[in-house]
């Protein structure tokens, strides 16, 4: 019998490396005799968190395997700039990746490459060796939406999205503010601006796009995707959404505000704090960063967690009625299939875009008010805190994240809409 591999590249480090394990575990499930192989680079910025986690994946679910490629020396006058840094690794990269894949070629028949963007360097070597390249996209479709009409806006405004002053419309979303926009992507002399639209180009050209998330969630920009209105010059590749796949530092400052804000609101929370020590071998001490004596007189109502606590696992549990998110969209999506509302308080990133299409879109959160340096207030916490679980726009928010856990149950059941789109795909693998 013909061996078949399905080839997953992450971009370095912990953030996506789950995502893709994620969509390893869905593919080998409905697809046995796919053999997936994630490749694994090693980056300068890499504390070893991977290596646990890798090790945990590979001794529960074998049929998943790990290829590290070797390290490499890092030229030292390359970006220190994260982002930036991140697509440059790959390029690296490269002659290494061709030569992984020629390796493989001749021991299996390779059925998909599938990039996320930062690994978007390796397209072309992924193409050039004429295999079927995908890119999977772990925000939602709206996001896709914005990601995709980025070549849109670099084409038509030689002023970088930092010099406007403006709403954006943009097929399928909410107007967005400039202001809204990652950092990454409003300055044209950015070092990783070019990065994103090279990547959008690419992903118009590949052999399609795999989205985290599902129809019934982002029916607008689904549509709007699905229509080609997103890719003004030219046609828009097959886009699967599969979703929802849920994988199981703070200031002191702004602790000390969240603290006051809980407190002050009366209801009952669990509260994860993650706040890194620079001397990562010392414990956290939560009498350092909080107000002084909060531990004792909110221990009838909260329970504060250092560091780390299994999400999914609490949001599905039949006390938790909000959740405090910064709008990261795998916390989106696992918020969303527990049905448990939400506070919008986005960080950074495109976390900022979520909050638009999760409160103006979707309606499935309400926006805690920030400053325009993003520091949020106790009061505020406490105003937004209260009206999620006691007002009336709470209510509304509550029904409709009610509906959208009924649609995700939905998506994900034999016949539903995620289930068909990745049959759709993986179909076409093994059509080839």
């Amino acid at each position: 019998m013909e061996s078949m591999t399905v080839v997953l590249y992450p971009s370095p480090g912990i953030g996506h490396l789950v995502s893709m394990v994620e969509l390893g575990k869905l593919i080998h499930t409905h697809h046995p005799l796919f053999s997936i192989l994630i490749l694994i680079t090693p980056a300068p910025f890499e504390n070893g968190s991977t290596d646990k986690y890798i090790k945990t994946v590979s001794a529960t679910i074998p049929s998943i395997m790990f290829h590290h490629l070797p390290t490499i020396a890092i030229p030292p006058d390359l970006s220190s700039d994260f982002v930036a840094l991140n697509f440059a690794i790959p390029q690296l990269y490269n002659p290494i990746f061709h030569n992984t894949l020629v390796a493989i070629s001749e021991k299996s028949t390779i059925k998909a490459v599938i990039l996320d963007f930062f690994t978007n360097a390796a397209f072309q070597v992924a193409k050039s060796l004429q295999l079927p390249t995908y890119y999977f996209y772990t925000g939602g479709a709206s996001g896709l939406c914005v990601f995709l009409y980025m070549p849109t806006i670099n084409n038509i405004t030689s002023d970088s999205i930092k010099d406007q002053n403006i709403y954006f419309d943009i097929p399928g979303v909410p107007p967005i503010h400039s202001s809204h926009f990652p950092a990454a992507v409003v300055d044209k002399k950015g070092k990783a601006y070019q990065n994103f639209i090279n990547t959008a180009r690419n992903m118009a050209k590949s052999s399609g796009i795999i989205a985290n998330t599902f129809v019934g969630f982002e029916e607008r920009a689904v549509a709007s995707l699905r229509d080609g209105k997103c890719i003004s010059d030219g046609p828009t590749p097959p886009i699967y959404f599969i979703g929802p796949l849920i994988a199981g530092g703070n200031h002191k400052e702004q602790l000390k505000e969240i603290a006051i804000g809980l407190e002050r609101s009366k209801q009952r929370f669990l509260w994860v704090v993650r706040d890194p020590p620079p001397d990562a071998s010392k414990e956290l001490d939560l009498d350092d960063i909080l107000p002084e004596g909060f531990l004792s007189r909110t221990a009838d109502k909260g329970l504060v967690i250092k560091n780390w606590a299994p999400q999914p696992v609490i949001l599905g549990h039949e006390s938790v009625g909000g959740f405090v998110s910064h709008c990261g969209w795998n916390s989106v999506l696992e918020a969303v299939a527990a049905g448990v509302p939400m506070v919008a308080w986005p960080l950074y990133a495109e976390q900022n875009m979520n909050r638009v299409y999760l409160v103006e879109e979707m309606k499935v959160a309400l926006a805690v008010d920030m400053s325009s340096d993003g520091f949020v207030t106790a009061t505020a916490v406490e105003e937004k805190v209260k009206e999620l679980m006691e007002g009336e726009e709470g209510r509304v928010v509550r029904e409709q994240i009610l509906e959208m856990s009924e649609r995700a149950k939905a998506a994900t059941e034999d016949d539903g809409s995620s289930r068909v789109e990745f049959f759709k795909l993986t179909n076409s693998w093994t059509a080839l």
